[in-house]
């Protein structure tokens, strides 16, 4: 019950991915186009030889960013990095960009113009066409909405389901670098707030600041695995954190998973920054998010060829339904994984 006492459910009793399943579990679909709707990175459309695929993002200020410390060149990039993710994680490639935003009066003509050139910047990068979009007054701050449009070959799209017991759990790069960043940035936020003169030290942190402001798509080695013609066999963008993120794979699955905390990747100066906060590394690894890595899961007869490819990392294995979802320790001691995600 909340504070009005009229028995209405508060969305945090929910979070996130409880609400979409709440709200979106008597939809029904009526075009014989529409392949997949809600329940994955993208919905997925039938357009004949390739199949289309629609990703929306939205993000507001004060909750995604905050412009005392994001530039809006970066704010851009980011931007769409958020929203072409989705179709990198159906295994796809973005074509088009079309952006929405919401502006108050405090913003001026150029600066919108540096959100733009980011936005161009990220989709020249990736190629996609920024190709239009909407803008609309704001009373409060800025709202952005990103929709990505992209496409894949029928035989190669992947999702959330797919996953099979004893598949191998592979992610990209390393984890918990953008929590990291964005530890340093609000520290210095804090500080610049209480006094206006005192400078930001950003000095010897600028891989996990860079990893929070300006992320990348892991799409060389996506291009790798295609080149050595793997497909996962499920995937997923790490956004909410390799924990809620693997449990929306198990889920969409039917499986349960195991991952081993000393297999986790993470990077020397996120290790250092978690340190300097007091921070476990394996904290933001696991709940962090923004990462804009991949999840994904193969058949475990290609681990020869996953281990030819540096930049995957093989965490842990899909287990059979009913089995759990669970992190094991060093030790060998198993913990249930929990999704922090989000409770707002």
């Amino acid at each position: 019950m909340n504070k009005r006492g009229d028995n209405k459910t508060p969305l945090s009793d929910l979070g996130k991915y409880g609400l979409i399943d709440h709200l979106c579990s008597e939809l029904k679909i009526s075009h014989k186009s529409t392949v997949r709707g809600v329940g994955d990175d993208a919905t997925v459309i039938d357009n004949g030889n390739r199949y289309t695929l629609v990703s929306t993002d939205l993000l507001l200020e004060g909750i995604h960013f905050n412009l005392i410390y994001s530039p809006l060149k970066h704010l851009g990039y980011k931007a769409v990095i958020r929203a072409m993710s989705d179709i990198f994680a159906m295994n796809g490639t973005p074509s088009q960009v079309l952006i929405a935003l919401g502006i108050s009066s405090r913003f001026f003509v150029e600066d919108l113009r540096e959100f733009y050139e980011g936005a161009s910047s990220a989709c020249e990068k990736y190629g996609a066409d920024l190709a239009g979009g909407d803008t609309t007054s704001s009373l409060t701050g800025l709202t952005i909405s990103v929709t990505a449009v992209g496409s894949v070959e029928k035989n190669e799209i992947t999702g959330r389901a797919g996953a099979k017991p004893n598949d191998l759990i592979c992610v990209t790069g390393d984890l918990g670098a953008a929590y990291a960043g964005l530890q340093i940035l609000e520290r210095e936020r804090r500080l610049f707030e209480k006094d206006r003169q005192i400078k930001p030290d950003l000095g010897g942190n600028e891989y996990v600041i860079g990893r929070q402001l300006k992320p990348e798509i892991p799409a060389g080695v996506l291009a790798m695995l295609r080149g050595k013609k793997i497909r996962p066999s499920s995937m997923i963008d790490i956004t909410e954190g390799l924990a809620s993120d693997l449990m929306q794979i198990c889920k969409a699955s039917g499986t349960g998973c195991r991952v081993f905390s000393k297999n986790i990747p993470t990077d020397y100066e996120t290790v250092r920054v978690c340190e300097e906060f007091n921070i476990d590394p394996l904290i933001p690894a696991l709940n962090g998010g923004d990462d804009f890595e991949m999840l994904f899961t193969v058949p475990v007869e290609l681990y020869d060829k996953i281990l030819g490819i540096g930049e995957v990392k093989v965490i842990g294995h899909i287990t059979e339904k009913g089995s759990g979802n669970f992190l094991v320790g060093a030790d060998g001691t198993e913990v249930e994984l929990t999704a922090q995600g989000w409770k707002k």
